[in-house]
């Protein structure tokens, strides 16, 4: 690392010298070499311009040291080896310079206005490298490609804002403007890594930056509460997670006087919001939200309704919380009372609007939120939380009625039933409501202080059970999916498995096809499959079932045995892909036509990279997280919505009966993913595994226009071949290109020549023709895959219901930005 990154362990080794030959490590510079050294507008007012970059070579305490060395040592110095040491030491004094000069201006320019925000501000001096380590990884992130530069922009930018806005303090301000700098010269002063489209958000892409989003909503106020020294806008939320608290000593005093009545019992009240059982019921919401975050990253619907439902009902208690504190006098305020005027109102309007931003941040995006569970998986948890409120309620009000000379005064039953839900609340938000009796025992303070945490805590754990158990098959899906197994389909036919599927069966269940309805078409998912002497009849009967819903059938991506059954049935068909197949009997990759294939095997085993069988579920972090970061880097490249349908993705590949074939090298670097589909077919008994179909494939990108390995797809699939070779299995399906086709001479249709058009215009942004090119290299045969419908009047509405199928998310923007790049080619 010394090697590869000289400024950043210099910093890092300059840091502890100084602050070992200051005795500024245990406790931060001293006042009088603060003033000298430190950033701000006293520093700059005296006339010390050089504390705009001196303060970075200095710390606040321990922890700040060793925070700021693991910062320059986790961020700059991998910087610092992509973009060399010189550029890496200007950008750090600029982005320290400029950060540190622009906050401190912004500062003393607004100090007049009066905020008590920006007047403890104007005192302040902040030191610290943090400023600098940030600019140059910003900076630096305009060399990403575009999935890592989206990423570390989003997440680096949105923790800069947190900090700002919950705590507040000088340097964070600093630290934001100075990754702003370096956000705004890195393109300057680096280049950008190449010209790309622009950038396609994927499903899962989506899913983490939504999930982000809300664990950042969840845990600032936290942050601010845990600071104690936050004075940032939105600072005055942590009131709603861990309340101020007045002294006990003063409390009493106060109440050993008769006339301090209501005082005494507005203190009192607020020594009731301390305690443990009060802290960690102000924390369980903060966990909650983290909890459907991880849901929400993960694509679970249940987390998407729990996550929307749980800001609603924020945004109600602040709205509730609104009304009763501007009707309190200021002075007579409980969970605000720590605040200034200003912040106050923040507070309370903050209260509202933030929960209700993120309810509308979930509804836009409401779409990427598929994943559901069988109904047996929530009926458990549901039913044990509602047990458990039933339980712990009953306790409240019997428990409190057996021990209501503890509580002061003494309540009644309506009394308790009437406190009942505000035990179920937050802390925070109870703070300004008039409280109607006390606990005075201990009995009767674990009945007012545990009843919400127990409900809470167990249905947290239900929650995390429900959101972490693997999905199971049931229905209709284990049902097609039994009938597959058994009875087998073609190379094509495990596509019917995956999500967004309905299923019709024939009346003895020996035969389905998978079809998904989009507007009044019902598109199949390939061919019947099950049982090979029912298939014969499955097309007419299928038919007949659109025919009863008033939906016009449209067979996709099917075989010439399935289009000729259509054909007889009077329907017409046209070709939409080209299937290619590689038999496996007497594959032996020797002759000049397989040149590239033993250059792609050679090259491999030069480089120590190995292809490596995983089953994706199973397989270690490590692994699936690059898996993810190269498919999402595929999809930024693309700059147009991820296709779906036919075309399998991240999410197809937690099937443990999906094979994944990795190319990895000796420091588990992934360079290429392949995944493989089983193919089933039977001889009148059980199905068998009789061949493979390739679905997933993705590559490395560096980031800078170069792949990690050129040839990696040629060695993957080379790897799979030989292996599958090895196990008898009789053949691989390099799956289907969409609409391109092998020239087999003869005079196309109208129709034909519009999809070969259509192929052709395309081809520049999804590449498929140049895909099926690629797959010659394995001197496959080719099938072509056919399209057959019942009335050509139906086609706008067909052509409208596959593309939708393909790409349901695609939108108006998405349509503008497919034109534009169709336009550009």
């Amino acid at each position: 690392m010394v090697r590869r990154a000289p400024v950043t362990i210099s910093l890092v080794t300059l840091l502890w010298v100084i602050g070992a030959a200051t005795g500024s490590i245990a406790h931060g510079p001293a006042r009088a070499l603060r003033a000298v050294i430190g950033a701000g507008v006293p520093s700059l007012a005296a006339g010390h311009w050089w504390t705009l970059v001196s303060g970075a070579l200095w710390c606040a305490g321990p922890i700040s040291y060793v925070t700021a060395s693991v910062l320059l040592l986790g961020l700059v110095a991998p910087a610092e080896s992509r973009i060399g040491s010189r550029r890496t030491a200007v950008l750090m004094v600029v982005c320290q310079a400029a950060g540190s000069g622009i906050g401190i201006g912004v500062v003393a320019l607004t100090v007049a206005s009066g905020g008590d925000w920006v007047r403890r501000l104007a005192t302040d001096l902040a030191v610290g490298p943090s400023t600098a380590a940030v600019g140059v990884l910003l900076a630096t992130s305009c060399r990403f490609g575009p999935l890592w530069r989206r990423r570390v922009r989003v997440v680096l930018l949105g923790v800069l804002m947190m900090l700002t806005l919950y705590s507040g303090a000088l340097h964070d301000i600093l630290r934001l403007l100075g990754g702003v700098t370096g956000l705004l010269l890195g393109p300057a002063a680096l280049g950008r890594a190449r010209r790309r489209p622009r950038l396609a958000v994927s499903g899962p892409e989506t899913r983490m930056l939504v999930a982000l989003v809300v664990a950042a909503s969840a845990i600032g106020p936290l942050v601010a509460a845990v600071t104690g020294t936050a004075i940032g806008p939105l600072s005055v939320l942590r009131f709603l997670v861990l309340p101020t608290l007045p002294d006990p000593a003063a409390v009493a005093a106060v109440c050993a006087d008769p006339a301090n009545v209501e005082d005494c019992t507005s203190l009192l009240y607020r020594l009731r919001l301390g305690g443990v059982g009060p802290a960690v019921m102000s924390v369980l919401p903060v966990l909650v939200l983290l909890v459907l975050a991880d849901g929400l990253r993960r694509g679970r619907r249940f987390a998407w309704f729990a996550a929307t439902g749980l800001n609603l009902g924020f945004a109600l208690l602040g709205a509730a919380l609104a009304v009763v504190t501007t009707s309190v006098p200021a002075e007579r305020l409980v969970a605000f009372g720590g605040a200034a005027d200003r912040q106050f109102y923040t507070g309370v309007v903050t209260s509202v609007v933030q929960p209700l931003l993120i309810v509308a941040l979930l509804v836009v995006t409401r779409n990427r939120f598929r994943v559901r569970a069988p109904a047996a998986a929530y009926r458990g948890p549901g039913l044990l939380v509602a047990a458990v409120l039933l339980v712990v309620s009953s306790v409240y009000v019997l428990g409190g009625m057996l021990v209501r000379d503890r509580f002061a005064p003494v309540p009644g039953w309506a009394d308790l039933v009437a406190d009942l839900p505000t035990r179920f609340l937050p802390p925070g938000y109870l703070g300004e409501v008039e409280v109607a009796f006390l606990p005075t025992g201990m009995a009767a303070t674990v009945l007012y202080e545990w009843t919400g945490v127990t409900f809470w805590g167990v249905a947290l754990g239900a929650t995390l059970w429900v959101l972490r158990r693997t999905r199971t098959v049931t229905g209709d899906v284990g049902a097609a999916r039994d009938l597959l197994v058994r009875g087998g389909g073609s190379s094509l036919s495990w596509q019917t498995t995956w999500d967004g599927n309905s299923y019709w069966f024939d009346a003895g269940r020996r035969v389905a096809i998978a079809y998904r309805v989009i507007g009044r078409v019902a598109v199949t998912s390939g061919e019947p499959f099950g049982d090979p002497a029912a298939r014969a009849g499955a097309v007419e009967g299928f038919a007949r079932f659109c025919a009863e819903h008033a939906w016009t059938p449209c067979l996709y991506s099917v075989g010439d045995a399935v289009r000729d059954q259509a054909v007889r049935l009077g329907w017409d068909s046209v070709q939409v892909a080209e299937e290619t197949v590689v038999p496996l009997a007497d594959l032996a990759f020797t002759g000049k036509k397989w040149q590239d294939i033993r250059t792609a095997l050679n090259k491999a085993g030069k480089a120590g990279i190995t292809a490596e069988w995983i089953t994706y579920s199973r397989a270690p972090l490590v692994v699936t997280d690059q898996i993810r970061a190269i498919s999402e880097e595929w999809v930024a490249d693309q700059g147009l919505p991820e296709m779906g349908f036919t075309l399998g993705g991240l999410d197809e590949l937690a099937d443990d009966e999906v094979h994944c074939l990795i190319a990895v090298d000796a420091d588990r670097t992934v360079h290429g993913v392949t995944s493989w589909l089983p193919v089933y077919e039977s001889d009148g008994g059980p199905a068998t595994v009789v061949g493979w179909t390739l679905d997933f494939m993705r590559r490395r990108d560096t980031g800078d226009g170069a792949t990690a390995f050129r040839g990696v797809m040629e060695f993957l699939i080379a790897s799979a071949a030989l292996c599958f070779q090895k196990e008898n299995a009789r053949f691989l399906s390099l799956s289907g290109a969409p609409l391109a086709r092998l020239d087999r001479g003869g005079q196309p249709d109208t129709l034909q020549r519009l999809l070969d058009l259509s192929g052709r215009a395309l081809e520049p942004v999804y590449g498929f023709r140049s895909l099926l090119a690629f797959k010659a290299k394995f001197q496959p045969e080719y099938r072509p895959l056919h399209m057959a419908y019942p009335d050509a009047a139906a086609l706008p509405a067909i052509g409208t219901a596959i593309a939708r199928a393909y790409v349901p998310d695609i939108g108006v923007l998405g349509s503008v930005r497919l034109l534009r790049r169709l336009r550009q080619h």
